[in-house]
């Protein structure tokens, strides 16, 4: 039986670490041997050409190609702000733990600000105050310069190794599954993806479903009833007889008719069970079948705007037993009628269009 996936074990294929050891390995020798032939070349004033965040930066840009934490901007700016905020944090801070606090803090603000998150920027920030480093210098080379040539490597090893940097994600299902689903689907799209990811998969599932609530919300509020109801609307009109309604549902095989004036406009509605004649009026069954539609309908009629969204159909379906609506224009006329089966393919079909089937 394989080991049960936590959230601090993220797993890969053998080739797939050796790929990212090797990648490291070289990458940091690059950096190490350019940084201090430049260093000989330019005479630095450094006693450092190789600083000790790099490690953690390989880490990232090998390990985790995809994490924006690994982007070459955050890379690169991430360590050089994070050096220039512990470089002004000593120079102005004479207490050493306060200056550490300091510029570690400045450093998450100034990335945050610059969209160039990366940890590695804190240790950074920390490596200037614990070394008592005050020459600015020292942000732009060793630092930039070491994160610079990192980047650089990983780009090229990663595109000699056919994995590009960033990553490229792979093409998602049309349609998210259920939250029954999400666990298989999860470990089955990471096996898939092939790479260590920052993120656990619990914190992915969580996403996952709020991503599927949110893409309903949005579908809720961006449908309008205009989009999903029947066009093709069968009506009475209220002088009908109950016997010429009746047929009328029977042959269409629907289960309400909206009642509308001479006008067009609603003024009731009336269903299988208004017409159903009353069982003891068998005697005057030809009376009875004879009886106006208005007799018979109700009403106190609910009817929607076409113009209305979606969202705001659930409330009147869930809350109120409405099974039918009617649906009017601008002018008070019908134009079209929605019921809950209309909603239910409103909210399940895939988004290929509003027209799409369920």
């Amino acid at each position: 039986m394989s080991a049960p996936r936590t959230a601090g074990s993220p797993g890969v294929g053998w080739a797939e670490g050796a790929r990212i050891a090797l990648g490291a390995l070289l990458g940091i020798a690059l950096v190490g041997l350019v940084s201090r032939l430049i260093e000989g070349a330019a005479g630095w004033p450094q006693a450092a050409w190789l600083v000790a965040p790099i490690g953690a930066s390989a880490v990232i840009v090998f390990a985790l190609p995809s994490s924006p934490l690994g982007r070459p901007w955050s890379v690169i700016g991430g360590n050089t702000l994070g050096a220039l905020s512990g470089i002004a944090a000593v120079s102005f801070i004479g207490t050493p733990w306060l200056a550490a606090g300091v510029g570690v803090g400045v450093a998450i603000a100034l990335m945050l600000q610059a969209r160039c998150l990366h940890p590695p920027g804190g240790a950074a920030a920390l490596l200037a105050v614990l070394t008592h480093t005050t020459d600015w210098r020292f942000a732009f080379a060793p630092v930039a310069l070491n994160s610079a040539l990192l980047v650089a490597s990983a780009l090229l090893w990663h595109a000699a190794t056919r994995r590009p940097h960033p990553a490229p994600q792979p093409a998602a299902d049309a349609v998210l599954p259920n939250a029954d689903e999400l666990s298989s689907a999860i470990d089955a799209a990471v096996a898939r993806y092939g790479e260590v990811l920052d993120i656990d998969r619990d914190t992915l599932r969580r996403l996952l479903e709020d991503a599927q609530t949110q893409a309903y919300h949005q579908r809720l509020d961006s449908v309008r009833c205009a989009d999903i109801m029947q066009r093709d609307v069968q009506f009475a009109r209220p002088d009908e007889s109950v016997e010429q309604a009746q047929q009328r549902l029977e042959e269409h095989g629907i289960k309400a008719l909206p009642v509308i004036d001479r006008h067009g406009q609603v003024i009731g509605i009336v269903t299988a069970a208004d017409l159903r004649l009353h069982p003891d009026a068998a005697p005057s069954a030809m009376r009875e079948s004879a009886t106006p539609v208005a007799a018979r309908m109700t009403r106190q009629v609910r009817v929607v705007s076409e113009t209305r969204h979606l969202a705001e159909l659930i409330p009147l379906f869930a809350g109120s037993g409405h099974h039918h609506i009617p649906v009017i224009d601008a002018s008070a006329r019908l134009v079209g009628m929605i019921t809950q089966s209309d909603v239910m393919r409103a909210l399940h079909r895939r988004p290929d269009g509003p027209n799409a089937g369920p």
